[in-house]
């Protein structure tokens, strides 16, 4: 009886939101045929995989290529599209697959870690969990519904055109189905992945922001060390299982927009939005995916060094007030001055701020921790910087500075090759 009155009050999984919106992402997974959980189901998954991100793309770029159509009608930069969407499609459910067969779904999105954060932490990703099924759906949904209305008006108008077997209309709304499919699934699996990705990302940022209240009370500096240490432990693992697929983002995205742009700034190019839509919708739902991934590993590489800045901030504060400690300033008079660097802040002020990057001081307690104590911890988090990192480079803005300027230069060397730009 004693045992079980000490077991944890907090479950991995103790908030319903948390467990509905964890079935909604097995479902999802089910849906989208990567769910491997079983003999069946992995090979229900390969089967489908095949079937609309490799067999329909090839068959639909080989016999609905519309050579002989007229100018609305003929798909330019179809091979293009295809293979952009067919390769993300693959990386993607290569690494879900990984994924989800070595570490299930709970322990992928570090759920069984959430017994040992604060009950505003678990109730935040709760929330996070449940914004995560809204993004997806309202970035796959409205390309795919734009995808859909021009391929149901690329088959009507150009029927009479268009290959087509036996009974015209059957293979029509046939095509046109397959194609549509193979359209969502591609999109939906690149995306998921990206959520998925921004979604542990988030709860790292959440663990961040719940640490950054342990120089607010006083704690030991050993305990600050141990929980710097975990959480840095849990970035190093993130960054080992999404290094391989950031990369190659970055790489095959750059490579499919240059493609794109080569194709469509070459001298007998004609760019209309009937023939360069679809590749138009491609390399939009690619750019938006990469950027959803840079963009949560350079807040979560910024959250995390700037733990560093508060611990400083905090080694200031206390080390001030011992110095005025020691010329026998009245208690009385330091705790009265205090509020006055808490509190007098504008509204204005406040916007951007949050727990680990803030100009607000922090409470001293120089009088039960040693100088020497703080400085270790200082120097120890000057010296190790966490963050996301891809085989060894951090992801932080610097990085993303450098690739930026790489794209740039790759993009005007593509120009003056094709259009003579200098």
């Amino acid at each position: 009886m004693d045992n079980e009155s000490r077991k944890p009050m907090h479950k991995p999984l103790t908030s319903e939101k948390v467990g509905d919106e964890l079935q909604y992402f097995r479902l999802c997974l089910k849906w989208t045929c990567v769910d491997q959980s079983n003999a069946w189901r992995a090979s229900l998954s390969w089967s489908v995989f095949f079937i609309l991100a490799v067999i329909v793309p090839i068959l639909s770029h080989f016999l609905y290529s519309c050579s002989d159509c007229d100018q609305k009608h003929r798909r330019s930069y179809d091979a293009v599209v295809q293979i952009s969407l067919s390769v993300f499609a693959t990386v993607s459910f290569l690494c879900l697959s990984s994924w989800f067969r070595k570490y299930g779904l709970s322990r992928f999105l570090f759920l069984d870690k959430l017994y040992d954060v604060s009950g505003k932490v678990r109730e935040e990703y709760a929330v996070q969990f449940h914004r995560s099924t809204k993004i997806l759906c309202s970035f796959v949904l409205p390309i795919f519904a734009v995808d859909a209305a021009y391929k149901i008006w690329w088959y009507i108008t150009g029927a009479s055109e268009i290959t087509y077997f036996e009974n015209i209309y059957l293979s029509d709304i046939i095509a046109c189905t397959l194609m549509l499919c193979s359209w969502l699934y591609r999109t939906t699996i690149f995306f998921l992945v990206c959520i998925l990705y921004r979604l542990i990302c988030y709860l790292q940022i959440l663990r961040m922001d719940d640490f950054a209240q342990v120089f607010q009370r006083e704690t030991e500096v050993g305990s600050i060390l141990k929980e710097h240490l975990r959480i840095r432990r849990t970035l190093r693992i993130i960054s080992h299982r999404f290094r391989a697929f950031i990369l190659l983002a970055i790489v095959l995205v750059t490579a499919s927009q240059l493609a794109a742009l080569l194709c469509t700034t070459s001298s007998s190019a004609e760019v209309n939005v009937y023939k360069a839509g679809e590749l138009a919708l491609c390399s939009i739902s690619l750019v938006v995916g990469l950027f959803i991934c840079l963009r949560s590993s350079t807040k979560i590489t910024h959250k995390a060094q700037s733990m560093t800045c508060l611990a400083a901030k905090w080694h200031v504060c206390c080390t001030i007030d011992s110095f005025e400690m020691a010329e026998e300033t009245p208690r009385a008079q330091i705790v009265s001055t205090e509020p006055q660097y808490w509190e007098s802040e504008d509204e204005e002020e406040k916007d951007g701020e949050d727990a680990l990057d803030n100009t607000k001081m922090v409470p001293n307690f120089s009088h039960t921790i040693s100088f020497q104590k703080r400085q270790a911890l200082v120097t120890y988090l000057e010296n190790n910087n966490a963050g996301i990192t891809v085989y060894g480079f951090m992801l932080d803005r610097t990085r993303l500075h450098t690739i930026f300027v790489i794209q740039l230069s790759l993009l005007l060397w593509l120009l003056n090759k094709t259009i003579g730009i200098s």
